[in-house]
């Protein structure tokens, strides 16, 4: 019995490893370097930024793939310990269908303890030493944050776009000006160049024939006075980095480890500023531990879906254990970025909406196992 455990338990660790390998490096890391290889490209980020960038992402990518591996190697294996037959070789042989599939559980709450590590320790300080790369190379490079034909919302206060660079020369720059989330100037100009001072937390954009239009600022959401057509030979503009700084050295849950939140949902005290926290506030810290906790269980509930599932569809081939996979793992998680779309309206319970698809999915694996157990 002990090689038949071996065995499963193999089959099933290899497999999901092959699937997080497959998953992580070619759809999720592969959408990475599509972001940030004109910037390789063009020279503008050294190699040792990008080789730390997907270190600092990969654990992102886990959160996902680890479960979703998991989920098509038990549909995979167990397919195929159906298809030929092997189930009930050993069930003929006395065993019962829950101890025939103890191993892949034993493997299952195995990665459903090392995901929930990642969720709760790894991600948050990679989150958080992301985001100070990113100012890091804001303040050193600039001009590295403005991409060709790309909406960059890097620095807050402005949106910007261009159709191309040259050098220091950005090259038909619409520039929006916001006060909060709200628009309040709109400024356009063929060509804009950028000027750098070493070591200051700031740059400025000298625009040629910029033409500048404005809300009013007494009233500013009637658009009949926007003023309108006001040129200018040269404009300088001054663009502060200490909001994109300060913004990096702030912590939001995401970028904290679970204890920290654990407390803070406890006691009501932000653990960094010493403040109260808000009701909304509290809300997105308590969707962030539940969102956690959620992620990690998946393991598990996916592993009590996907063996009745496999057993029952009795398929050899990867790409219908990979297409039903798909189609599970999208509802999952699909339902639980939803709710965390809603993590900062309380009135909402959007911590325990979380939980939704836990239940429902381990409902339905239940039944299923139920259901196999009996025939």
């Amino acid at each position: 019995m002990r090689i038949i455990d071996r065995y499963l338990a193999g089959q099933v660790l290899s497999s999901t490893l092959f699937g997080v390998f497959v998953l992580s490096f070619v759809l999720v890391l592969g959408n990475v370097f599509k972001e940030i290889l004109p910037m390789l490209i063009n020279s503008e980020l050294p190699l040792r930024f990008v080789l730390k960038f997907v270190t600092l992402v990969l654990p992102f990518s886990l959160i996902f793939t680890i479960p979703w591996g998991l989920l098509t190697a038990i549909l995979l294996v167990f397919g195929r310990v159906s298809a030929d037959n092997e189930l009930i070789s050993l069930r003929m042989a006395g065993l019962s269908t829950p101890r025939i599939c103890l191993p892949a559980f034993v493997v299952a709450i195995g990665l459903s303890i090392f995901c929930l590590y990642i969720n709760s320790s790894i991600s948050p300080r990679a989150k958080a030493e992301m985001k100070r790369m990113f100012a890091s190379l804001a303040v050193d490079n600039p001009l590295s944050l403005f991409r060709e034909n790309t909406v960059t919302k890097e620095f807050p206060g402005f949106i910007f776009h261009i159709t191309e660079k040259e050098g220091n020369v950005l090259k038909n720059l619409q520039l929006v000006e916001l006060d909060g989330k709200r628009p309040i100037k709109y400024i356009s100009a063929p060509s804009a160049t950028v000027r750098m001072e070493e070591q200051a937390e700031s740059f400025t954009l000298i625009l040629e024939d910029a033409n500048v239009e404005w809300k009013n600022v007494e009233d500013p959401d009637d658009l009949r006075k926007i003023q309108h057509g006001v040129t200018f030979e040269e404009l300088s503009i001054k663009i502060s980095l200490e909001n994109l700084i300060s913004k990096a050295q702030s912590y939001n849950p995401s970028t904290k480890v679970t204890g920290t939140l654990r407390r803070e949902a406890r006691t009501g005290v932000d653990e960094n500023t010493g403040l109260e926290i808000s009701p909304k506030k509290m809300s997105g810290l308590k969707t962030e531990i539940s969102r956690r906790y959620a992620f990690a269980l998946a393991c598990i509930t996916f592993t009590l879906v996907g063996i009745p599932l496999g057993i029952t569809a009795q398929r050899r081939e990867t790409s219908v254990g990979f297409a039903i996979s798909l189609a599970i793992a999208c509802c999952y998680f699909i339902f639980i970025t939803v709710a965390d779309t809603m993590r900062e309206d309380p009135e909402y319970y959007p911590h325990l909406i979380m939980w939704v698809p836990c239940v429902l999915f381990i409902c339905l694996g239940l039944y299923l196992f139920l259901r196999l157990s009996r025939r």
